[in-house]
């Protein structure tokens, strides 16, 4: 019995290949042919329109998804648009998943184009919001989030009109009242007209805060220690001696928020802790706050102010109530006067709230 190589089990002999290439042979001049009547007669192949809806189909893209690729497209470039983000690691593979994710949505079912114009205009702000949380550190969030805080726990406490008693009544209308709030202690509320506009107010309080100390015998200096964003600054206050010496000299280190709501303008802070300004040889670090100015038009006349000022204020130090309670108060009231005097002799440049 004759045994066969590897070889000559693998190779077929070359009549074999002349046998199926004689076979094959019309079967692949038959289609060729076809091919030259049909382009002549201005018709297409079967196979060659299947093969020219394959190539459209490859370079083509469903409506959906090229409102999702405009979508992904959005969010990277409105990525970018912040410069302190540009760099940010892994924002080309958060912007390859938004798009997978996107695509997975559309397939599944998404929203239909007027839908997805009001998903741009949601998703845009709440990018837009999170990408601003990004730009500033976990502490100056805190300090954003303290200001706020001391804002809302003022105005509940102005908002509640009960238990009030008067302290001061001066001729010209301007009066200080007071209360005692539980987990507070005693609060302090001056209530005055200034005839100046809101934004007078404003631009001497808030934008030139550091000249204070030229117009206000009580503050020897206020300066801004850090400014966060456009609503929140950390300042130091040094206070002056009081008349007689009977409180000593005290400073304060706040955080002060600023904010309007419609034409009333709100200054609100409190008592907090900045690393960089400790406590100074020979001087009390008292606390202030919740704290608060009201600013808004005076209904009868929108030219003039409605002031109304919540004081708050723990001095520290061995100090006789009564002693404390004269003290404030009437620092309220010189702080009215002096602010009337210092609106009068100085210029109304232009200014907005």
């Amino acid at each position: 019995m004759a045994l066969l190589s590897l070889d000559d089990e693998a190779q077929p002999s070359a009549g074999a290949f002349k046998t199926q290439n004689t076979r094959l042979q019309p079967q692949l001049q038959e289609p060729e042919a076809d091919l030259d009547r049909l382009r002549k007669s201005g018709r297409s192949h079967p196979q060659e329109q299947r093969r020219q809806q394959q190539q459209q189909q490859h370079h083509s893209i469903c409506p959906r998804c090229q409102e999702t690729m405009l979508l992904a497209t959005f969010k990277l470039c409105a990525g970018s648009s912040y410069r302190h983000v540009r760099n940010m690691k892994g924002l080309r593979h958060q912007a390859v998943l938004a798009i997978g994710q996107e695509l997975n949505r559309m397939a599944l079912g998404g929203p239909t184009p007027s839908g997805w114009i009001n998903q741009v205009r949601r998703r845009s702000s709440l990018l837009g919001s999170r990408l601003e949380d990004t730009l500033y550190s976990d502490q100056e969030l805190a300090y954003i989030q303290q200001g706020e805080e001391a804002m809302q726990k003022a105005l509940g406490i102005l908002s509640n009109q009960e238990g009030w008693k008067k302290e001061n009544q001066q001729a010209n209308g301007d009066k200080v009242l007071s209360k005692v709030v539980p987990d507070v202690g005693k609060v302090f509320r001056l209530e005055v007209v200034v005839d100046q506009p809101v934004e007078r107010l404003y631009e001497e309080l808030v934008e030139h805060m550091e000249a204070m100390g030229e117009w206000n015998p009580n503050v020897k200096e206020i300066k801004v220690l850090q400014k966060i964003g456009k609503d929140t600054v950390i300042t130091h206050e040094l206070a002056a001696e009081s008349a007689g010496n009977l409180v000593g000299p005290r400073d304060f280190v706040s955080v002060r928020c600023a904010k309007r709501r419609g034409s009333t303008c709100v200054l609100a802070g409190m008592a907090t802790h900045f690393g960089e300004m400790p406590e100074q040889k020979g001087v009390i670090r008292a606390e202030q706050g919740p704290t608060c100015m009201v600013l808004r038009p005076l209904d009868a006349s929108p030219s003039k102010t409605k002031l109304t000022w919540l004081l708050s204020i723990d001095l520290k130090g061995w100090l006789p109530k009564t002693i404390i309670n004269q003290v404030l108060s009437q620092t309220q009231v010189d702080f009215a006067n002096h602010l009337r005097k210092r609106l009068e002799s100085s210029p109304a440049p232009e200014a907005r709230c």
